[in-house]
C-alpha cells in the first residue's frame, strides 16, 4: 500500500524538499501541500491522507489548532499527524500530543529518520523518543484532563496496566518483552487491547492517558 502524505509547512522550499524525498519512495506519495493550518485542515478533509506532516509554527491557524481539528474530525479517524518542530522540547508539542498527534520529529532529522518516522506513524504506532517521553510528556501532560479518571483503568487487566506503564515510560515493545519474558507480539496485543478499551487512537494517546489517569507519575521538574 502507498502511504498518502499531506505536507503542512509555511516554508515553500522545505515543502519542496520533503516532497522530493517522499515521492522518491515507492511506498509513499505526497497528495497535497498546505502553507498554513487552515489550509491543512481543508486539504485533509478533501484528500483523506494517511498522514499529515505538520509544522507547528505557521501564520494564521497554526499547526496545533490544525492538529486538534484533524484529530477531532470523525471523518479523519484514519489520518495520523506527525509533528515537525525546530525545538524538540517544546510545550506546543505536548499540546499537539494531547490533541491527538502521533508523535514528532525535529526539523534537523535525517532523511532516513524522516521516512522511517512516516512509515512508523502511518502503521498506527507512535513516534515518541525517550527524550520526549521523559521530559515533554512528564512535564506537560501530567495535569489531569477532563474525561480521564483513574477508574478508567479498571477496564484493563493487571498485565495490560503493567504494559501500559512500561509504554508510558518510553520502552519499546522489544524492551517490554524482555522485562516480562514474553514475545514482542504478546506485548503488542496487550498494547492494542489497552488502546481499544481506553479509546486511544494510537500509542501516543495511550501514553497521555497513562499520565493523566495517574497510572504513571510525572517526574519532578528540575
Amino acid at each position: 500500500m502507498t502511504i498518502r502524505v499531506l505536507l503542512a509547512d509555511d516554508q515553500a522550499l522545505l515543502r519542496a524538499t520533503f516532497r522530493i524525498l517522499i515521492d522518491s519512495c515507492d511506498d509513499m506519495e505526497v497528495v497535497a501541500e498546505a502553507a498554513d493550518g487552515k489550509e491543512a485542515v481543508a486539504l485533509a478533509r478533501i484528500h483523506r491522507p494517511d498522514l499529515v506532516l505538520m509544522d507547528i509554527r505557521m501564520p494564521g491557524t497554526d499547526g496545533l489548532a490544525a492538529t486538534s481539528a484533524i484529530c477531532a474530525d470523525p471523518d479523519l479517524a484514519d489520518t495520523r499527524v506527525l509533528i515537525l518542530t525546530t525545538f524538540e522540547i517544546d510545550e506546543y508539542v505536548a499540546e499537539a500530543l494531547r490533541a491527538g498527534a502521533s508523535g514528532f520529529l525535529g526539523k534537523d532529522v535525517t532523511a532516513d529518520a524522516l521516512l522511517a518516522g512516516v512509515r512508523t506513524v502511518a502503521a498506527g504506532d507512535s513516534l515518541l523518543s525517550p527524550l520526549a517521553t521523559r521530559t515533554v510528556i512528564t512535564r506537560f501532560l501530567a495535569a489531569p484532563a477532563k474525561g480521564v479518571r483513574p477508574a478508567d483503568l479498571a477496564r484493563l487487566t493487571a498485565r495490560e496496566r503493567e504494559v501500559m506503564a512500561w509504554v508510558a515510560e518510553g520502552h519499546s515493545n522489544e524492551e517490554i518483552a524482555g522485562k516480562l519474558v514474553v514475545s514482542p507480539l504478546t506485548v503488542r496485543i496487550h498494547v492494542h487491547r489497552a488502546m481499544t478499551k481506553l479509546g486511544a487512537r494510537d500509542r501516543a494517546q495511550l501514553v497521555v492517558i497513562a499520565y493523566q489517569s495517574g497510572l504513571v507519575q510525572a517526574a519532578p521538574r528540575g
